[in-house]
């Protein structure tokens, strides 16, 4: 029953009476569909609408908890507190961790099926073992690249687009919730109907070179590699390139588009 204790996750608790709609107003999808044994993922952006953080959000009685990458958890407490002004709304970094279960793992109580995909598996916030094994870490980022799942580590701060990275297709964006931060770009993005660049799983049949490495066609760059083990990783890669012969530092890969990626047409 393959789990794993995630080290690189982090859990902020945010109560008061004013959570729903203090969070609402600040990230992409619609809070109030959250409740428990049903998460909802999301992102928060700059006002420009450049990601800055993804976590999900999972309800509870009495608070929110946020699932976001460790090394993003201070910032983004920090940021959202900015927002707080007179609503009773109180944030903190908790010590809770983040399980992860996949596969034949049955899923425990008070755990959530990850929204994105039905084959991804299931989360839980709960106090973390003292050493968390790193083999079975290791094992859930090989699952989640195999399934085309991104992570903090393959966007870039204050750059990537929430449809570069796949929110529209993953269930990370509402279209039908009221104003969020950085709203204006994403839905500008989406009704032109074509994204120049997306985040993309990719093949080698060698060890994949290192993060952020140039991907090129003909010696022209048209992407760049991010979170990769082994012979498998996610690339963001000019849409043109997909049905190309690819190359990372003399490293021949190949897209492979999973059964999620939809049509777009221009």
């Amino acid at each position: 029953m393959p789990t794993a204790w995630l080290p690189d996750r982090a859990v902020i608790a945010v109560s008061g009476a004013d959570r729903v709609s203090f969070l609402q107003g600040l990230v992409s999808n619609d809070v109030a569909q959250a409740e428990p044994g049903h998460a909802v993922w999301a992102g928060f952006l700059t006002p420009q609408g450049r990601y800055l953080s993804d976590f999900f959000i999972v309800a509870e009685p009495e608070r929110i908890l946020l699932d976001v990458a460790r090394g993003q958890a201070e910032m983004l407490a920090s940021r959202l507190s900015r927002f707080r002004l007179r609503a009773d709304v109180q944030l903190s970094v908790t010590d809770l961790g983040v399980e992860a279960g996949w596969g034949d793992a049955a899923m425990p109580e008070g755990a959530f099926a990850d929204p994105r995909l039905a084959e991804a598996g299931w989360r839980l916030c709960a106090p973390p073992p003292a050493t968390p094994d790193e083999d079975d870490a290791r094992a859930y980022d090989s699952h989640r690249l195999k399934l085309g799942l991104p992570d903090a580590v393959d966007y870039e701060p204050e750059k990537t687009l929430l449809l570069e990275a796949n929110f529209d297709w993953l269930n990370g964006v509402s279209w039908k919730k009221g104003c969020y931060m950085g709203q204006e770009l994403t839905a500008r993005t989406h009704y032109r109907g074509l994204v120049k660049k997306r985040l993309v799983p990719v093949h080698a049949d060698t060890v994949l070179p290192g993060f952020n490495s140039p991907i090129t066609v003909d010696g022209k760059e048209v992407g760049t590699l991010r979170s990769a083990q082994g012979q498998i990783g996610l690339a963001f890669l000019r849409r043109e390139a997909w049905d190309k012969p690819l190359l990372c530092d003399d490293v021949a890969l190949q897209a492979r588009l999973p059964d999620w990626f939809k049509e777009e047409t221009p």
